[in-house]
């Protein structure tokens, strides 16, 4: 691992593991002032064999991840605080993994703005935008530890990468959104507060009931529904939402697809990919 232990934060680890610990027996709560990449920390622990449950939050990473292999940047080393990045750990066995990405982005949303004021909204499959604009990246990876493995059991890592104060958007895909815009007096480690207990409540739901009890709150929030939008393979059509499976409905010419694969990109039409 390349890391340096040293934090320059307050992270409530224990305020953080006490909340969630009643629910996963053996939760802990680390935190590091710099790694290459939570997600790829906790994965290296999983392939061997260390399947606790756990949440790792850096105040930087120096080989962000996010889907499709794109990098997710942290901000600059002068201002840590701009960005949150953490990734929850923890061994899983949902009758049906369709969907979870979308009910990650669900808590998340939620947590950030419960009232929707602020029009914190999901894009399938695993970003959190406002006003077209990204706010938050979701990166989920599993893993398939020699100690686990039975009744379906993988070790599931959640990667989550959210923008606290301003950022620049120089050679995004996406432009920016940051929390800060309307919550000035925002920062990391209380942000985080906020969400682990909520998103680790909304993973053992989704292992207990799919992405079903999720599909009405995502649709309240869904910004590419009745949206003309254009698919990585060129495909264009309209967006029809969200099914209770978690796919993406898109009506074309040929018809309505179901898009299930999370290695199919889709924009808004206008957007470059």
């Amino acid at each position: 691992m390349s890391s340096n232990n040293s934090t320059t934060a307050a992270w409530f680890e224990d305020r953080i593991a006490s909340a969630v610990a009643p629910l996963l027996l053996g939760f802990t709560v680390e935190a590091v002032a710099e790694i290459d990449s939570t997600n790829t920390e906790l994965m290296r622990r999983a392939r061997a064999g260390r399947t606790e449950p756990v949440l790792l939050v850096a105040e930087r990473q120096t080989a962000g991840r996010g889907r499709l292999g794109r990098p997710w940047q942290s901000a600059p080393r002068q201002e840590p605080a701009a960005s949150l990045t953490f990734s929850l750990g923890m061994p899983l066995a949902p009758a049906d993994w369709s969907g979870l990405s979308l009910a990650v982005g669900v808590s998340v949303a939620e947590s950030l703005d419960p009232s929707g004021e602020h029009k914190v909204g999901l894009k399938w499959p695993n970003d959190v935008w406002v006003n077209d604009s990204k706010l938050v990246g979701i990166l989920i990876e599993t893993a398939m530890p020699h100690a686990a493995g039975q009744d379906g059991q993988r070790y599931v890592v959640i990667g989550i990468g959210i923008n606290i104060g301003a950022r620049e958007g120089d050679g995004m895909r996406t432009p920016p959104a940051w929390l800060r815009q309307w919550r000035p007096e925002a920062n990391a480690p209380e942000v985080l507060r906020e969400l682990a207990e909520p998103l680790v409540r909304a993973v053992l739901a989704f292992e207990a009931g799919g992405f079903a009890p999720f599909a009405e709150r995502f649709a309240a929030r869904d910004v590419l529904r009745g949206r003309e939008v254009v698919l990585s393979d060129g495909t264009s059509g309209l967006c029809e939402g969200v099914a209770w499976g978690g796919e993406l409905q898109v009506r074309t010419d040929a018809g309505l697809q179901l898009i299930t694969s999370d290695e199919v990109s889709v924009r808004p039409r206008g957007m470059s990919f």
